[in-house]
C-alpha cells in the first residue's frame, strides 16, 4: 500500500507538467503530491512494510516531484541573484557532506533529520504562499533553516549519526 502512495507522487508529479502554474489543478495535483509524501511513509510503518525498495522509490518520487516542481515553478518566478547563490551554496554543503560521507562510511547516506523534515515541509509550503508573500522574505526564511539543515547533515554524517 505504501509503495502504491508513493507512485501516486510520481503519477501527480508528471501530471504536473501538463497544468497550468498556478492553476486549480495544478494546486491539485502538487497538494495531492505533498500528502502522499507524508503519507507514504507513515503507512509503511503502520503496516510494517517498510521496505529498502520503498525507501529507494520514495526518495525517487522526491526527486521527480522536485525537478517537475522547478521545470514548472522557475520559469514563471522572479529570483533573486543572492538567492541562486545562496541555494547554490547549501546545494554545495549537501554535497560535501554526501562526498565526506561517503569517504568515511564507504556508502552514500541521507539523513532523515528533523530539520530536513523542516525543511521540506517549507520548501513544500513555499509555492502555496507567492500570491501573498513576497519570494524574498520566505525564502529567507527557508533559506536560513535549509543552511542549518545541510550543515547538521553533514556532521550526522561524517559522524555516522543517521538521526536526529
Amino acid at each position: 500500500m505504501a509503495n502504491i502512495i508513493t507512485s501516486i507522487r510520481i503519477l501527480c508529479s508528471i501530471a504536473l507538467l501538463f497544468c497550468p502554474v498556478f492553476s486549480t489543478a495544478f494546486y491539485s495535483l502538487y497538494i495531492t503530491a505533498g500528502i502522499s509524501d507524508m503519507a507514504d511513509g507513515w503507512v509503511a510503518r503502520k503496516t510494517n512494510t517498510v521496505s529498502e525498495f520503498g525507501a529507494k522509490l520514495d526518495t525517487i518520487a522526491d526527486f521527480v516531484f522536485v525537478v517537475v516542481c522547478l521545470v514548472k515553478l522557475l520559469p514563471v518566478m522572479d529570483i533573486p541573484v543572492w538567492l541562486y547563490v545562496w541555494v547554490g551554496i547549501i546545494a554545495l554543503i549537501k554535497v560535501v557532506s554526501i562526498v565526506s560521507g561517503f569517504v568515511v562510511q564507504k556508502q552514500f547516506v541521507a539523513v532523515h533529520s528533523v530539520m530536513n523534515k523542516v525543511t521540506g515541509i517549507l520548501l513544500f509550503f513555499l509555492p502555496l504562499t507567492f500570491s501573498f508573500i513576497d519570494l524574498r522574505y520566505s525564502a529567507v526564511v527557508v533559506c536560513l533553516i535549509a543552511t542549518f539543515a545541510a550543515v547538521q547533515e553533514g556532521h550526522f554524517i561524517r559522524t555516522k549519526k543517521s538521526k536526529e
